[in-house]
């Protein structure tokens, strides 16, 4: 069985808790815009009827990771529980997670400003708590157990029962986001109203350079012209790169 996170909107009250543990725990920097958790508020309606609605937002945790796929130094990888795991250790600072995502959760932080070395920032799941079956952060520390923590079997029956529990209270349009979702997250949303109201992707798709990366590009890339396409689209990525980090900056 894998493990997975269960998030549950309507139970969230934007008390910040879980991005303060978050950035204790993990020794997130603090005073530059990196986070490994972070809290979104997304508005519905005009004045005076405007709803707002609130969303924890970390790396998803995809069963087909782009991220892992496109990383060059195994930096990125799954952990046997179903998680995807992040080594800054091997990091290299490549920036080509950050394009990969559907979600765009991966960040890059310079680490040595006279080289210009960064490495990527992104929720690992607190693999340091969870591979000896402890709990992530976060999910210890939610006052109104909106996030939870456990078998992605067990949690996906919460949260369709969660659904039908808002659905019978007249919320039409809440739903389960994550079960099939890139090969199936390990982030799963009960959310009140459609995916795109939380900053989600109705439907993320699987990034379609990096098939060409892997299906064509890295088999030919011993030969000349595989070289040439990789040198094109590694130079695309770089400058994609330096954008995000500008955006960090």
């Amino acid at each position: 069985m894998s493990k997975a996170m269960l998030i549950d909107t309507s139970n969230c009250l934007y008390c910040n808790a879980c991005t303060v543990e978050c950035k204790r725990e993990n020794n997130v920097v603090v005073g530059r815009d990196i986070f490994w958790t972070r809290m979104d508020v997304h508005e519905v309606g005009q004045f005076p009827k405007v709803r707002q609605y609130y969303i924890k937002r970390a790396c998803n945790h995809c069963t087909q990771a782009a991220c892992v796929d496109v990383c060059p130094t195994g930096a990125l990888y799954h952990h046997p529980d179903g998680f995807v795991v992040l080594d800054q250790s091997k990091c290299n600072g490549c920036g080509y997670c950050t394009q990969a995502c559907p979600f765009h959760i991966p960040q890059l932080d310079v680490v040595n400003p006279l080289t210009g070395q960064a490495k990527s920032n992104k929720c690992t799941f607190c693999v340091q708590r969870t591979a000896n079956g402890g709990q992530t952060a976060c999910s210890m520390a939610c006052p109104f157990g909106a996030i939870i923590f456990g078998e992605r079997e067990e949690l996906l029956a919460k949260g369709k029962e969660r659904v039908a529990t808002l659905q019978a209270r007249g919320v039409n349009k809440a739903r389960l986001y994550g079960e099939n979702e890139m090969g199936g997250l390990h982030v799963l949303y009960v959310l009140e109203e459609e995916p795109e109201v939380y900053g989600l992707p109705n439907e993320p798709q699987y990034p379609a350079m990096i098939t060409l990366w892997q299906q064509i590009v890295q088999p030919l890339g011993e030969v000349a012209f595989g070289a040439a396409i990789l040198g094109v689209i590694g130079a695309f990525l770089v400058s994609r790169r330096n954008i995000r980090m500008e955006e960090v900056e």
